[in-house]
């Protein structure tokens, strides 16, 4: 008898959970105030809620999007991924997932690059969410001094 593994397909699980349909669903994965912090941002947002605002406002900005590598360290998982965004200007980062000693999601980090689409894909969140998140959380740097 022959056992075959079932290959991991990088960012599965997390997919899952960013397309889930409910508020509550989503919500679910997450610990009670969970942060996450983008490069995209000048600084975090906190919440289910507002976490989930953020990801469907950037999903309507890219045009292409794949894991390329998932790792797991302990309660940390490391997604790299590339994909293209505002034209088709290629864009790729990581977003690392820090869970609790349950497993819920407490932190989100996802760092883009490079720079120059960082900047556009701010401007493109600050245009689409203005302040919902939060005053001059997607303002350009050249607004904040």
């Amino acid at each position: 008898m022959t056992i075959q593994q079932t290959p991991i397909v990088p960012g599965a699980a997390w997919r899952d959970i960013i397309n889930r349909e409910s508020l509550e669903a989503f919500a679910s994965a997450f610990v009670r105030d969970p942060v996450l912090v983008a490069s995209v941002a000048n600084g975090a947002m906190y919440g289910a809620a507002a976490i989930r605002t953020f990801f469907k406002a950037s999903a309507a900005i890219y045009e292409t999007l794949a894991f390329t590598s998932e790792e797991r360290v302990g309660h940390r998982t490391f997604l790299e991924w590339k994909g293209s965004a505002l034209g088709g200007k290629a864009i790729d980062g990581i977003t690392i997932l820090a869970r609790d000693a349950t497993g819920l999601i407490e932190r989100i980090e996802i760092y883009h690059r490079p720079l120059a689409i960082v900047l556009a894909f701010s401007n493109e969140l600050e245009h689409t969410l203005g302040d919902t998140l939060g005053a001059k959380l997607f303002a350009r740097a050249r607004q904040l001094s």
